[in-house]
């Protein structure tokens, strides 16, 4: 499903989808066609069976975008797709000015395993953000996203875009998940590197060597702070002024859509 989001942006010229597990495209995945629009057969996609970390370190192909979205780093070897070096990885396979995103749970997680995840991400990708997704007000999961470079958001171009005929059909499976317009899908913006470096502050950085993710992650089983934590990390939010680059009246509506208000 994650892989068949980009099929519905009409610049995406090729995907490759890296699955450890031969029985996902070969069967699993047809059950889920009108959800993943029909990944495993758009001629643009190229699946790889390969442990993701050997593909991204083996590989000569660069990206402009990566994105990973793994199980919960308690299941035995997920933590390793949470390390520093696995970052470090990633980030020598982006094309200048790329993008790399990162799913980070706040359900059954503990704030100091998120903690560990937004700081070993931020250790390769200073000038990170965070982007939520909210369940029914409340934190549920997040996804963190890196550049290659200095991130700028051109709010304008963004929303004319989503109006364009091109895009409609983007604009409608944004819609599906009520993110439907520019100011919906960026009213998801959560925080960034320089503002949370006191929240973060003493947080472990997960590395080859300790995977120490993978031990505190295990202790956070079934824990319901997500919440909590959700609300941590949104009480160091300001209006990011240098981050979207908009006009009025849009940059008003998604200052309400934040909960600012001039």
């Amino acid at each position: 499903v994650t892989a068949g989001t980009f099929l519905v942006h009409p610049t995406v010229e090729k995907v490759v989808v890296c699955e450890i597990e031969p029985v996902i495209p070969e069967v699993v995945a047809r059950f889920f066609g009108a959800e993943n629009y029909d990944v495993v057969d758009d001629p643009r996609v190229r699946i790889v069976v390969d442990d993701a970390r050997h593909y991204i370190l083996t590989t000569a192909e660069t990206f402009d975008v990566i994105t990973s979205d793994p199980i919960h780093p308690w299941v035995k070897g997920s933590a390793t797709l949470y390390t520093k070096e696995y970052f470090e990885m990633v980030r020598r396979r982006l094309n200048p000015g790329g993008v790399v995103s990162q799913w980070v749970p706040l359900y059954d997680s503990s704030e100091d395993v998120v903690r560990s995840e937004v700081a070993t991400f931020f250790e390769v990708f200073p000038g990170g953000t965070i982007w939520s997704n909210d369940l029914m007000g409340s934190g549920y999961d997040v996804v963190l996203l890196g550049r290659d470079g200095p991130t700028r958001i051109d709010v304008d171009a963004l929303d004319g875009r989503l109006r364009n005929s091109d895009h409609a059909v983007v604009a409608l499976s944004l819609a599906e998940v009520h993110l439907g317009s520019a100011v919906a899908l960026l009213s998801t913006y959560a925080g960034r590197e320089a503002e949370l470096k006191p929240w973060l502050a003493g947080a472990a950085i997960n590395r080859d060597r300790n995977l120490r993710l993978q031990f505190i992650a295990g202790l956070a089983l079934n824990a319901g702070h997500s919440g909590i934590t959700y609300e941590h990390i949104l009480s160091y939010r300001t209006f990011p002024e240098d981050l979207f680059a908009v006009t009025e009246p849009l940059r008003e509506e998604l200052r309400r859509a934040l909960g600012f208000s001039d």
